[in-house]
């Protein structure tokens, strides 16, 4: 078997899909022989695919906004002609902040970007793909254990492995595998924004509490895009055709995650 081209004439969905995990998705895939859609909030991030890429297509979408969700899908068919994989990659951090500082707001536009983005594009894209495809939903390892001050970010987590295990039996019978990735302490200006954020709020330095966070890794290192593409390559290939209804940590051993 060559396994660095497992998606020859295999079409690809990826939600934000422009920058960080998402995009290094869309690369791997890419790689892999896949033609590939994306969206994203970034206008910059999608300029750049659509002059850089030839096989993956970007379009500006901004996933709060519920009813932008059905044109993007049917933008994605006319694009792909056909579907054979989702990656529902959208995500926000949310407010950090304890219970009684989160605000209603903080926590709706955390659901809708983190779970109802991610249901709305199934609900719409899954009737029309293709059988015996897969799907794929980001996570975190915060869908396994409780994040102090985090509340609306663990919530949605949570959710989005529920949908992934309910989904897995629904759409078993026609072929199609779904799975949850959970990330967990992923390098990037993300990550240091949700330290800066937590250290503020502990009263700590940044550095005392990166030190922190990385020491619940028995590895002690940060998860790159790369390492979380070649996880979702495996889960969306052939690699991955008996994988359904797992969710699968890629988080350096974050012990009370497993």
């Amino acid at each position: 078997m060559d396994y660095h081209n497992l998606l020859q004439n295999k079409t690809a969905l990826i939600t934000a899909g422009a920058d960080g995990i998402g995009y290094a998705v869309a690369k791997k895939f890419e790689e892999a022989g896949a033609k590939v859609f994306v969206c994203d909030i970034n206008q910059n991030a999608v300029d750049m695919i659509n002059k850089k890429h030839k096989n993956i297509k970007a379009i500006f979408c901004d996933l709060r906004q519920t009813q932008m969700i059905s044109s993007m899908v049917e933008s994605a068919f006319d694009f792909l002609g056909h579907l054979n994989i989702i990656v529902n990659n959208a995500g926000i951090a949310g407010e950090t902040a304890g219970v009684g500082e989160q605000s209603l707001g903080g926590w709706q536009e955390c659901l809708q970007v983190n779970l109802t983005s991610h249901f709305e594009t199934m609900r719409v894209a899954v009737p029309r793909m293709e059988d015996g495809g897969a799907i794929l939903s980001v996570a975190s390892v915060a869908g396994r254990v409780g994040f102090a001050y985090r509340l609306p970010y663990a919530a949605t987590k949570w959710g989005v492995i529920g949908m992934a295990k309910s989904l897995a039996v629904e759409l078993g019978p026609r072929g199609i595998r779904v799975n949850a990735l959970l990330p967990g302490i992923v390098q990037g200006d993300r990550q240091d924004q949700v330290i800066e954020a937590k250290s503020k709020v502990r009263g700590i330095s940044f550095k005392e509490m990166k030190d922190e966070i990385l020491s619940a890794a028995s590895l002690g290192r940060f998860v790159t895009y790369e390492d979380l593409a070649e996880q979702a390559y495996f889960l969306c290939s052939d690699l991955g055709k008996n994988v359904s209804g797992q969710a699968i940590s890629v988080c350096g051993n974050i012990e009370k995650a497993n």
